[in-house]
């Protein structure tokens, strides 16, 4: 058994300080400081934060590995370098590829998760951002692999995809959408979309209950046109949001929580380039250049971020009169919540997975406990 003391501990609804945490594999309890159990080993905050574990649930790569290297050992480089970062769960995320390669980074993803062999953040399944998307609004994916929606895919990978981001008006009458949702407990996400606000409205009568880095690569909300976004905001799906003040303007941040409150996900939407100094890279094959913490095609189209998860709810906490719990439930109980895992995960409760950050003021990562092991230790 662990006890942490002399933090702020964030929990769902505030922060508790002057007490203790206790931690096995799971949460055990919050204790006051002198009633910490003789023999029980003690981790001394020195005042800084205790979260839950962050959960990233859309990141392409990490450390110069792309999931879409559909290769083992790429999947463990990326897990084994978010633990810096507080992220204790992640949906490796794949992209609009040839059907072959991201086959064959699902196979990738499932053998590490189920192996238990690696030692870094878990993989709680994946995230399929395509190949069903516009062409429209492909973004930095690429066109010539893009495909109709087919839920047979979806169903032939529903062991190991957790979210699939498709364009709802690629699906005619929904059909594959509402096979999808009724046949698989995958979370059917809008995005890279071109749809109306109609038919995203109508896409999420029929299944569709998340979107994919909102604002970025779907329809615009205008005063006439509403769009997916204006769909996104007036429903009840799950958003994420790129929060690194490029991607979306930190002026937004408070309008977006106040409109999706609790359903509301932090992302990085993170690519290999993350963790790495500036330079030349790859994500899907395609060239990335990676310059003022900025990641573009050669293009200059916007490709993804380097965010870190723990400095994406600092972002949002210093721009915002958004309390600091509620951010980091943004990138851990919302998460948890959109692709069903908040009965075990996202929240210091007795009976969770002590899954727990450390963090000190600024939100620097201290350390990093999975399944109350250290996995991380600056």
């Amino acid at each position: 058994m662990l006890a942490i003391k002399n933090a702020k501990i964030v929990l769902e609804n505030g922060i508790s300080e002057g007490k203790a945490l206790l931690i096995s594999d799971k949460v055990e309890g919050i204790v006051e400081e002198n009633e910490i159990p003789e023999g029980v080993e003690v981790i001394d905050c020195k005042g800084g934060y205790v979260t839950p574990g962050f959960i990233d649930l859309h990141i392409h790569g990490y450390l110069g590995k792309d999931v879409c290297d559909a290769n083992v050992d790429s999947i463990k480089t990326i897990a084994g370098g978010l633990v810096e970062n507080g992220v204790t769960g992640f949906l490796p995320t794949t992209m609009t590829v040839d059907m072959s390669v991201i086959n064959g980074a699902l196979d990738a993803c499932r053998e590490v998760k189920n192996s238990g062999e690696y030692y870094g953040s878990t993989i709680l399944g994946v995230h399929a951002e395509g190949p069903f998307i516009s062409a429209s609004k492909k973004g930095a994916q690429d066109e010539r692999f893009i495909l109709k929606p087919d839920a047979d895919f979806v169903k032939a990978n529903a062991d190991i995809i957790k979210i699939i981001t498709l364009a709802p008006e690629e699906d005619e009458c929904f059909a594959e959408i509402k096979r999808m949702a009724e046949e698989t407990d995958v979370v059917v996400s809008m995005g890279h979309t071109s749809a109306n606000y109609e038919t995203a409205m109508e896409s999420t009568k029929n299944g569709v209950k998340h979107a994919t880095h909102l604002f970025n690569a779907m329809t615009p909300m205008t005063h006439r046109a509403p769009g997916v976004v204006g769909a996104a905001l007036n429903s009840n799906v799950s958003c994420e949001l790129i929060v690194d003040t490029y991607h979306v303007d930190p002026a937004l941040y408070e309008m977006v929580y106040r409109m999706k409150g609790r359903k509301l996900c932090f992302i990085t939407d993170c690519l290999p380039a993350g963790g790495l100094p500036e330079g030349e890279y790859t994500l899907g094959g395609a060239k990335i250049i990676y310059k003022n913490n900025l990641c573009k095609l050669e293009d200059g189209t916007i490709a993804g971020s380097v965010l870190k998860l723990n400095k994406g709810v600092w972002n949002v906490f210093t721009n915002t009169s958004i309390p600091l719990w509620e951010c980091v439930n943004c990138a851990t109980l919302n998460p948890a919540t959109a692709i069903g895992v908040a009965d075990r995960k996202g929240s210091i409760e007795v009976g969770k997975d002590a899954d727990i950050v450390v963090l000190d003021d600024e939100f620097n990562v201290k350390k990093t406990i999975i399944g109350g092991v250290v996995r991380y230790e600056a």
